[in-house]
């Protein structure tokens, strides 16, 4: 880190947002250094003057972003006044929901394992992303989620109970079943419904952004994605769009090193996601995803630029996705033990929070037990009692999408109840609630 200089700087003409390298930095600036032709162009695409030099840009000629980091890998704070300087209380809590979503997470997934449940997804490795983030925004900032985001949910005051509902697919699930598991709907959180396509989340949240921008300057609009959905058409349209429309949204990208089996090495030649952005003349910044006061530091900063500033800001969050994909996926097909062995216990969120907490004299091995005990019983009585719900009223099916139900639709919700009434002892309907 020392090889940084230990300021974040934001230069308007490019418009990045980023640590800049000694020495780099004039590198970078003399590949465009004016040369005795000072004229304009006067034309309307662009703002640059004339030259007489035939000169390509070249990306190895650009300094690579580097990745801003305050809480290192043992614990340590690299530069002490960027130390967020969270109360103990706070500390503690942010803490705790790191490792009620690692334990929820594992629960679920042995649970599928079982064939309890027929889909689920983990956040292992990503859970600094997810807590340091919701702790830097406002609650009344909406939330746009990918899948891989529960942590969020968990910190805006969504149960585990819920979760496991959604994942269960019961009665009392808020979507009513509808959806795969780990497919969270989150009104009371104001967050977005999970949804299954790729990257379709990034353009809604630019759209949300706009109408926000019209009515509401106080708040912004955060979408999270990860490098793989960055290589989708949506992106490329939603980060335009909110550039030249200058909406206040935050672009997270959760650049985890793989998108299902897809390598990063196989997905870009460039220098990852940040440097998008100066493409589209949006700040961006790159940064240590698996470090919780990183992840808080740049998400609050990038949030007061779109707010006070109403324009969009984008997030690399540099971190590994320690499970598979899903629980459809093997990536043992695809990457060594040891990669993952390595991230998943010797460079994790969770361990450099605990030891800086464990330097601090705010928590032990005693509290580490106590903790990890009480949370393993709540998440499993949650889990107990949505396995014990019954599932939704298959009629449901036709309800929440047309305010006065189309003539087809009743057609069909007929022929559902007739086929019902003479072939449901086929359908084991005590499972579920009943028909009314």
């Amino acid at each position: 880190y020392n090889e940084y200089k230990s300021y974040l700087r934001f230069n308007m003409s490019l418009r990045v947002f980023t640590v800049v390298r000694r020495g780099q930095y004039l590198q970078f600036q003399r590949c465009f250094h004016k040369d005795g032709n000072q004229e304009e162009a006067p034309y309307p695409g662009v703002n640059a003057h004339f030259t007489n030099k035939m000169r390509f840009v070249l990306p190895e000629d650009i300094p690579t972003i580097p990745v801003y980091q305050v809480l290192n890998k043992n614990g340590k704070v690299v530069t002490p006044a960027d130390d967020p300087g969270f109360e103990q209380d706070d500390l503690v809590t942010m803490y705790q929901y790191m490792v009620r979503t690692s334990v929820m997470d594992r629960i679920l997934m042995q649970s599928q394992r079982q064939g309890r449940i027929s889909f689920y997804m983990t956040n292992f490795g990503e859970e600094a992303i997810q807590i340091g983030s919701a702790r830097a925004l406002k609650f009344r900032d909406v939330v746009f989620p990918q899948y891989r985001e529960a942590g969020v949910f968990l910190w805006r005051g969504y149960t585990p109970l819920e979760c496991m509902h959604q994942c269960f697919g019961t009665a009392k699930d808020h979507g009513k079943g509808r959806q795969m598991p780990v497919h969270y709907t989150g009104l009371k959180a104001n967050i977005q419904s999970v949804s299954s396509p790729l990257g379709t989340q990034i353009p809604q949240a630019s759209g949300y952004a706009y109408a926000l921008k019209q009515r509401d300057k106080g708040s912004c609009v955060t979408v999270f994605f990860g490098e793989g959905a960055a290589s989708e058409g949506d992106c490329h349209s939603a980060m335009n769009m909110a550039a030249t429309l200058d909406c206040p949204v935050i672009f997270f990208c959760r650049n985890n090193g793989y998108a299902i089996s897809t390598s990063t090495s196989e997905q870009y030649r460039g220098d990852g996601i940040a440097s998008r952005g100066i493409g589209y003349g949006i700040p961006a910044i790159r940064f240590d995803g698996n470090d919780l006061f990183a992840v808080y530091n740049v998400t609050e900063a990038a949030r007061r630029m779109a707010v006070e500033g109403q324009r969009p800001v984008i997030l690399e969050a540099m971190t590994y996705r320690v499970g598979h994909h899903s629980t459809s996926d093997d990536s043992t097909a695809y990457r060594s033990v040891d990669e993952v062995h390595y991230w998943d216990n010797v460079d994790t969120p969770i361990s450099r929070i605990k030891l800086y907490l464990s330097e601090k004299g705010w928590w032990d091995e005693q509290a580490e037990k106590e903790f990890r005990g009480e949370v393993r019983k709540e998440i499993l009585k949650s889990f107990q009692e949505a396995e014990n719900t019954k599932l939704p009223n298959p009629l449901w099916i036709f309800d929440d999408t047309w305010d006065d139900i189309p003539i087809h639709l009743e057609d069909q919700k007929r022929e559902l109840i007739k086929h019902l009434g003479e072939y449901g002892s086929h359908y084991n309907l005590e499972n579920y609630e009943p028909m009314k």
